[in-house]
Formats: C-alpha cells, structure tokens, sequence
C-alpha cells in the first residue's frame, strides 16, 4: 500500500486528489496540508512514500519546500500544477513526474503505476536551492521567515528543532542536517549549531568542553568532538 500525503493550498484541489487517490486500491491518502509549512512538518511525522506537491503556495513555493527536505529521506515527489510552460519543460527534462491541474484519473493511473514500479530514489538536485535564502519558523501563532543570516543557533530536542535570532526563538519544520548543509551554520554539538559570524566567544571548560557567547549573549554548548574543529578554524596561524 502506497502511503500519500497531499499538499496544495487549494481546498477543492485537494478534495479532487484525494478522492481520485481513493478509487485505487493501493494507495492510503494518510495526511492533507494546505502550506508548505505544515507539509515539511507532516512529512517528518507520518512518513509518506509518495508526496503530491503543488507548486504554486503562498509563502513557500512547491520548488522552495522541495530544498528542504532532506534527500537522504525524501519521499518520491509528484508535483501537481496549472500549466506552467517554464515547470513542465523542467520535469520532463528531468523525468520528474507531475500532474496538471484539474487531474484527470486516466493520467494519474500513468502515476501510481510508475510508482509501483519506482525501486530507487530519485535526485531533485536539478530544480532545487543548493543554499536557502528563508528559514520557515512558526511561534506565538504565526509563521515567521528568518535569512540564515539572523540566525545565531539552532538546536534539536524531542519537540523539533528550534532556532534562536537576536529577538526570535521559535522552531522550525527543517532538520539541523537541512540547516547545516544548506545555511552558513556549522556543527558545535550533535545537537546544535551555530552561526560563525554569531560567535563571539568561546569558552574552553574542564573535561575538553567548551561554551559559546554568541553576540546577543545566548549560550551555546560545544562537546569535546567538534571543539578541536572549532579552535583549528578560529586560532589556527601559519607559521
């Protein structure tokens, strides 16, 4: 059974796929989101095999949530769209798959039998952000779009990641492997990063630990692993 998660900021659209989705006897719709926001969120939690991506969403586009993800762990990706001349020709060079809207069932047959048939992962390289220029952040009941830049750190605990500005903390539907491969923010913990130019002390404690003061004075631990890469990149001096 094909597990499907449906995400388009279009009620009807939605309802349209799902129902469609219901008529096959292989496929579980087990999740709608309405933004991309939730739709990173959702996919982290339920796991989906296959997502159904519009490309057109307020705030963060189809093509903008694809780079968030990570691929060591995406899902295969059907991007749904109204004729978009510029998209299309960009799946079709790329063998991705999508569907125009509306969706017409014959078509979507064509899909869930490639899927069945789809053995390997597929790299989305070709359309998405080798570095992200927004960080999607939710907190005090609104969704907040942080640059990389205003970003002292970022952190991991069993309710997500959450990253910390000079005036902002909130959390984040990206995981910290995301960040750190696609922001400037590098590892100080196995559960942390920080934002080199955020640095603006560093501690050396008992027991080769060490601690960060970032420039508004937020705390940040380094374990014994990464302090070595961290005095070699600040302190290092060639002769």
């Amino acid at each position: 059974m094909i597990k499907a998660l449906i995400i388009d900021d279009e009620h009807y659209a939605r309802d349209e796929l799902n129902t469609l989705l219901s008529e096959s006897d292989n496929v579980e719709v087990i999740g709608e989101a309405p933004n991309a926001i939730l739709g990173l969120k959702m996919v982290h939690q339920l796991k989906p095999d296959v997502i159904f991506l519009d490309i057109q969403m307020p705030q963060v586009t189809g093509l903008e949530m694809l780079s968030m993800l990570d691929p060591d762990t995406m899902p295969f990706v059907v991007f749904t769209t109204a004729y978009d001349e510029f998209a299309i020709q960009a799946f079709e060079e790329n063998a991705f798959d999508y569907l125009l809207k509306p969706v017409e069932g014959p078509r979507l047959e064509k899909t869930l039998t490639r899927l069945n048939k789809q053995c390997s992962t597929t790299d989305y390289s070709a359309i998405t952000q080798e570095m992200l220029e927004l960080i999607p952040c939710s907190g005090l009941h609104r969704i907040i779009m942080l640059s990389p830049k205003e970003i002292e750190a970022a952190y991991s605990e069993i309710s997500g990641v959450t990253v910390v500005s000079k005036n902002i903390k909130a959390t984040t539907p990206l995981t910290l492997k995301v960040l750190e491969e696609k922001t400037p923010m590098i590892r100080c913990h196995r559960q942390y990063l920080i934002h080199p130019l955020a640095i603006k002390e560093i501690k050396l404690l008992e027991n080769g630990l060490g601690e960060i003061i970032t420039l508004n004075h937020h705390t940040v631990p380094v374990s014994r692993r990464y302090l070595k890469e961290l005095k070699e990149r600040f302190l290092y001096c060639p002769n």
